[in-house]
């Protein structure tokens, strides 16, 4: 059995849904019962729980042999670093006896020791504490998700994109899906100790790409709107940030964009390109509403 946290997110949606049409049976863990029935529908077996229940969460690692972890986001009107690094002790804690033969967690582009620099330091720590247990890890760090781009969708048909990021600035990007294709096929290799891979999309891109890509499914011209620096946690306040939150996350934007989102070699590359990307996104969009995402 494979245990797949965050099952209803973009990625562990991704990871699940491989490892089921490669004929793996596979547990779904879910934060609540939304999607509970589709899952079930599709073959899986569910299971909600809350990942701060360490005892709850070990009870369902025993049920498997193999387990997708994935600290998930914490709401950002909280202290989000001092909630994830919680969520992070509860799940390490809960490998502890739970028999697994191997795990694949996911990180990120430039994880690094420190403090109130979100993901990086976060993830970073994740890593550190799988590397100090037993069972076997396999680290897979992240390029810059495409999905951040959604929330941008309608200032894009407005005619604006706008951005922290420098217009012209190349940066590793990839699409969810790609980085669930790549956690699958980790799940299903033989366990070996403590590995890192770097997964990026088949290009890099910058902010005036992805003006361009909306820009041609769009059909007018989109242009980049540069957010100063000066003005970075004022912005991430206006989207429901704490105060907490919107510091630490205008601190992992500085070290980002001044680090070249810490590119790394060598890494392999996800299929899906930016423009394919957003041209899904703008095509979803016409029958639905498109969610908030937490990162400019």
């Amino acid at each position: 059995m494979f245990i797949v946290i965050g099952a209803n997110g973009r990625i562990g949606s991704a990871v699940a849904s491989r490892l089921l049409n490669a004929g793996r049976p596979v547990t779904a863990v879910l934060h609540s019962n939304n999607n509970e029935a589709d899952w079930r529908s599709r073959g899986a077996q569910t299971a909600v729980v809350d990942v701060r229940d360490t005892d709850g969460l070990r009870a369902v690692f025993r049920t498997g042999k193999r387990a997708f972890l994935l600290n998930p986001n914490a709401d950002i009107s909280t202290d989000t670093d001092r909630e994830e690094h919680a969520t992070v002790r509860s799940i390490v804690a809960a490998l502890e006896g739970s028999g697994l033969e191997k795990v694949v967690a996911a990180s990120t582009y430039g994880a690094q020791p420190g403090e109130r620099c979100g993901d990086l330091n976060v993830l970073y720590h994740f890593e550190q504490a799988l590397a100090a247990q037993p069972i076997p890890a396999t680290i897979q760090r992240g390029a810059y998700y495409m999905s951040n781009w959604d929330q941008l969708l309608d200032a894009a048909k407005c005619g604006m994109l706008p951005t922290m990021l420098p217009a012209d600035m190349k940066i590793p990007m990839v699409a969810p899906p790609d980085l669930g294709k790549a956690a699958a096929r980790h799940l299903l290799e033989l366990p070996r100790d403590q590995d890192v891979h770097h997964v990026e999309g088949p290009e890099r891109y910058s902010p005036r790409d992805v003006a361009d890509a909306f820009a041609a499914v769009l059909g007018h011209q989109v242009k980049v709107e540069l957010i100063p620096r000066d003005q970075w946690i004022a912005a991430y306040g206006k989207l429901g940030f704490s105060a907490a939150a919107a510091e630490s996350y205008a601190r992992m934007t500085a070290v980002s964009v001044d680090s070249g989102f810490a590119m790394s070699e060598p890494f392999e590359r996800g299929e899906t390109t930016l423009e394919d990307y957003i041209g899904a996104l703008v095509a979803r969009s016409r029958g639905s509403h498109v969610a908030a995402s937490r990162v400019l």
